[in-house]
């Protein structure tokens, strides 16, 4: 039985690393830096990209890519890498098909964070970035594209709007005009959804969330479809259609195809040169969290739609928003894209405002205050005075932040604790 016919929960214990006769049976940790070969031959061919292999662990280590092979497996790619962080990837995957005069369409409703990355420090470097309305038709955001627009951005369900993206919507656009699809498929996993199986082209991942699921390590990840095709496009992508003098002059959709194109030059040209690297440790921990995923996502969904159903019914809560909710504005689109679960994460407005929602947070005993999300643990944020604090009120409205916002992150402790936690935390208010 071959392994891209397993069930993904199998994926998630045995896919990236099978061992052989007298191997360890847990993926080894490969904590070096560099590797020893027995020529200057041998290292050259790596160093031209005529040998596959490892010979410093700022661009590749046997740990991180048994990893990254495994969540390309889950996610059901041709390529993967792990990276330092979630910010790390999303950077990676537009950066390597845009550069200074380049264009990209995004969702407006994105986590901070990557706001803050496209709209201010990737602006600074000439990569100009146009923000849609992710309920917008299809006519709305096709007048969004310029002839310079490389790639189309989006998050399957966005951080902490809880907004779900049609993604075949935009993926139609995107492959309209000659651009890929990425997806930020965090909240999901790949567990409740595979954007590629609805026509996107690349996904990234915050391992840090969900994945590790522990709060142990931060990490980030790319997996290419290796579906989208180049060389249609040719001018459109010449890092990846024309030759790399600093290379000797590879192309890398000749050399790798378009299966592996995309993931080889991330990592030769641009891991090369910024050394966004994961630790074998943390990828080691990584993959501890990837073998439970499936039994943890599952418990996180239960808890996040059993905290929803009761947030609803309370007189102190002025809205709840849950795409596993019936009634949800995005109820049907989370039904078509993740029919068995969307996320433990829950967003809703304390009556009283932004005070209302500090007392709240303050008074809870199990739920705590981070700025994680996404973990064993249960946990709570305010975004509009965290992650999202250097938003102005317009830019807040558009990601689908309210000041009342409570991102309620559900663990995986039983479900009528956090409940009983939220109602002694409302009595306060």
């Amino acid at each position: 039985m071959q392994e891209k016919n397993w069930e993904i929960e199998t994926k998630c214990v045995q896919s990236g690393y099978r061992p052989g006769n007298g191997e360890p049976r847990q993926v080894p940790i490969v904590q070096s830096t560099t590797f020893k070969y027995a020529t200057s031959e041998d290292m050259g061919k790596l160093f031209d990209l005529e040998a596959s292999g490892y010979f410093y662990s700022r661009l590749q280590n046997p740990t991180c890519d048994t990893v990254a092979a495994k969540i390309c497996a889950l996610e059901g790619g041709s390529a993967a890498m792990l990276l330092s962080s979630g910010q790390a990837a999303s950077f990676f995957s537009i950066f390597n098909i845009a550069s200074c005069g380049d264009h990209v369409v995004a969702s407006s409703c994105l986590y901070g964070g990557t706001y803050n990355l496209f709209a201010v420090t990737m602006k600074r470097m000439g990569i100009e970035f146009t923000f849609v309305d992710p309920d917008a038709p299809i006519e709305e955001i096709n007048k969004a594209f310029r002839p310079n627009t490389k790639a189309v951005f989006g998050e399957t369900i966005a951080n902490p709007a809880l907004i779900v993206l049609d993604i075949e919507k935009f993926a139609t656009a995107a492959h309209e005009h000659g651009v890929p699809l990425i997806i930020d498929n965090t909240f999901a996993t790949p567990i409740n959804c595979r954007p590629f199986e609805h026509g996107a082209d690349i996904v990234v991942h915050s391992t840090t969330k969900y994945m590790d699921g522990h709060g142990s390590a931060v990490g980030g990840c790319i997996v290419d479809s290796g579906k989208f095709d180049w060389t249609a496009h040719a001018e459109k992508f010449p890092g990846l259609c024309t030759p790399d003098e600093s290379y000797h002059g590879i192309t890398y959709t000749e050399k790798f195809g378009l299966e592996g194109a995309y993931i080889t030059k991330a990592t030769a040209q641009l891991m090369r040169d910024f050394g966004c690297s994961q630790s074998p440790q943390s990828a080691y921990y990584l993959n501890l969290g990837l073998e439970s995923l499936h039994l943890r996502v599952e418990r996180h969904c239960l808890n996040g739609k059993k905290v929803a159903e009761y947030l609803s019914k309370h007189e102190k809560v002025s809205w709840v928003t849950y795409p596993g909710l019936k009634g949800d504005k995005y109820y049907d689109l989370a039904q078509k894209y993740m029919p068995n679960g969307t996320c433990g994460v829950v967003s809703f407005g304390v009556k009283g405002g932004r005070t209302a929602a500090e007392k709240f947070m303050k008074a809870l005993k199990i739920a705590a205050i981070e700025t994680h999300v996404a973990d064993a643990r249960t946990c709570c944020l305010h975004p509009a005075n965290a992650t999202h604090r250097q938003m102005n009120d317009e830019e807040l409205t558009a990601a689908g932040i309210s000041p009342d916002l409570v991102r309620f992150s559900c663990g995986i402790e039983n479900y009528e604790d956090l409940i009983a936690d939220i109602k002694q935390a409302l009595e306060n208010v």
